[in-house]
């Protein structure tokens, strides 16, 4: 029964490189459709969803300096690569019999709804799947701020991080076969072992609001549901010491 799990409401964070699959570039029809069956399957435990995705698969700010771009646009191209992610996975969604409400930050209303925040908070109390699209809608903000934001906003009960490896290590365990795996955390380590979990300003913000987060592995089939049941999988963190 949803009384029994221990979330009620979570904030789903993907990198846009997570869509792209072996790609590297784009988007990768197969991943995004066993994402979206996992979302599913998790849902139908009876959580709440919000999603948010970054860009990195179609377009990356830091990219843009080669370029002669400047900062603010860079991150303006990057905060519409986002939007072409959520429209995608809006897509496969419905495509699935979801309910699905996209909401972006920047106003683009032929396309999605604005980021209006009671609007959001009704979608979820229906059991509908808000995708938040456009970051926060301003520059020299990262995709994993905008998700401590969405977070914290609609009070979700954690943030739930979908990556390519099995949790938070000390060093990239793909390059370095000794890597520490670490099962809990919490926010002050990460920050003083400046561990790659997400940034600073999304890391304070997840501390500062007290909002935990499960570091997991996207590609383990079934991992997110049991992760809403309650299984300890991937790495736990928290703004307490542990």
């Amino acid at each position: 029964m949803q009384s029994e799990l221990p979330y009620k409401r979570v904030l789903l964070k993907f990198s846009g490189e997570a869509l792209a699959g072996q790609k590297r570039f784009g988007i990768d029809a197969d991943i995004l459709d066993c994402i979206t069956d996992e979302i599913i399957a998790a849902k139908a435990l009876g959580v709440e969803f919000g999603i948010v995705i970054g860009g990195g698969n179609i377009f990356r700010g830091i990219q843009a300096e080669k370029w002669g771009i400047g900062r603010v646009k860079a991150d303006q191209m990057g905060m519409l690569a986002t939007v072409i992610n959520a429209l995608a996975m809006q897509e496969m969604l419905e495509s699935k019999n979801q309910e699905v409400h996209h909401l972006s930050a920047i106003r683009m209303v032929e396309i999605a709804e604005p980021m209006i925040l009671p609007r959001a908070v009704e979608y979820l109390e229906k059991g509908r799947i808000v995708l938040f699209s456009s970051g926060t809608g301003n520059p020299f903000f990262s995709t994993d701020s905008a998700a401590a934001l969405r977070a914290a906003e609609i009070h979700a009960d954690a943030i739930i991080k979908a990556t390519k490896v099995d949790g938070v290590y000390d060093k990239d365990p793909v390059h370095f076969p000794d890597a520490k795996f670490f099962s809990s955390l919490d926010y002050q380590t990460v920050i003083e072992k400046q561990l790659k979990v997400m940034d600073l300003t999304a890391i304070t913000m997840c501390r500062d609001n007290h909002i935990p987060m499960v570091v997991y592995n996207m590609n383990t089939s079934g991992d997110l549901k049991r992760i809403l049941q309650g299984q300890k999988i991937g790495t736990m963190i928290s703004g307490r010491k542990l």
